[in-house]
């Protein structure tokens, strides 16, 4: 404790720091949206939700005509993605753990990609359809 207070200015350079490198790392994933952003997009055909859960996790519920690729085999599977290049793909996992390196992996591969924010246990929590 003493240094911290000895130190502030460190200490508050290094929280600064800190506070970016959380924000730039959080954007190479693409950005975050809503549920209400993801209706819009997917609805009006300009997005395609890519689940990245286990196939059993994806059985028990996902968005209607959400493609699954497992997070562990997305930078294999990737070229299935192919066909809807010109379009946003939005990355859906369970509580949004591997959707930013997820994204990153399709950001790195030329996609144009966001995240559902919150992952499918927000979109379960507002009581949005799935398909079983």
């Amino acid at each position: 404790m003493a240094f911290i207070t000895e130190q502030w200015l460190l200490v508050s350079i290094l929280g600064v720091l800190a506070a970016a490198l959380i924000f730039v790392e959080s954007r190479k994933g693409g950005a975050a949206l809503s549920h209400h952003e993801v209706t819009r997009l997917v609805n009006s055909d300009q997005a395609v939700v890519v689940d990245v859960r286990e196939a059993k996790e994806f059985s028990t519920g996902h968005i209607v005509d959400a493609i699954n690729i497992p997070f562990a085999k997305l930078a294999d599977r990737h070229t299935e993605l192919n066909k809807h290049r010109e379009k946003t793909l939005i990355v859906a996992d369970k509580m949004g753990q591997h959707a930013g390196a997820a994204g990153k992996i399709l950001k790195d591969k030329g996609f144009t990609v966001s995240r559902l924010q919150g992952g499918m246990s927000e979109w379960q929590g507002q009581n949005l359809p799935v398909v079983k």
